[in-house]
């Protein structure tokens, strides 16, 4: 009896410390493995990523609820969403936010008018405080816009411009459905483990 009360506790202390890990997965962070070559060159196929699920916002464990806002999503910000075709999770780049007019002309983002491409190097994209190195070896993608993205909603794209199925197709992402952000690349194949801020 004295020993199935022991098993029983050890069970239960088990059973507790796997809750709580896995609702601070659901709610506080988490890494994402990057099943594609869309966001190149930023993120390559295979990287893992670490999550930052609180930037925006608590959110209720399993369910996704948000309890508590946060703050939005900027442009420039690595971010991880569910897509609004599929369901499935990605994570791409937030290039405009909500008020924004993005289109892309000769191969150039621009956002209310201004180009966010480097003058001298049009495969790096500067947002404030972010930089994307594009990946344009299959061109820029199809021409885009001008399109105004409705308040309280982000456009994204990913890095491969010429090789993502994005924003473009699917359309602006409420972002009260961006689950977190990316911080960081923390393994890289190849590489091993690394640091890599975003």
């Amino acid at each position: 009896m004295e020993r199935l009360r022991r098993v029983s506790k050890e069970v239960l202390t088990v059973a507790v410390l796997a809750l709580v890990l896995f609702s601070a997965r659901s709610s506080l962070a988490d890494h994402y493995v990057v099943p594609t070559s869309s966001m190149e060159y930023t993120l390559m196929p295979g990287d893992r990523v670490l999550v930052n699920k609180l930037a925006y916002g608590l959110r209720v464990p399993f369910l996704g609820w948000r309890l508590i806002s946060a703050g939005e999503p900027v442009a420039g910000e690595v971010v991880v969403f569910d897509s609004p075709e599929s369901g499935k999770r990605l994570i791409k780049r937030v290039v405009a936010v909500g008020g924004d007019t993005v289109q892309i002309r000769k191969g150039q983002l621009l956002v209310n008018g201004t180009p966010y491409a480097v003058a001298d190097d049009p495969t790096v994209e500067e947002f404030g405080e972010h930089r994307a190195d594009l990946n344009l070896s299959s061109g820029s993608g199809s021409r885009f816009g001008p399109r105004e993205i409705p308040v309280g909603h982000v456009l994204v794209m990913g890095d491969y411009r010429g090789n993502s199925h994005d924003g473009r197709m699917f359309g602006s992402v409420p972002a009260s459905d961006i689950y977190g952000r990316a911080i960081a690349v923390f393994l890289r194949r190849g590489d091993g483990f690394t640091w890599r801020p975003l």
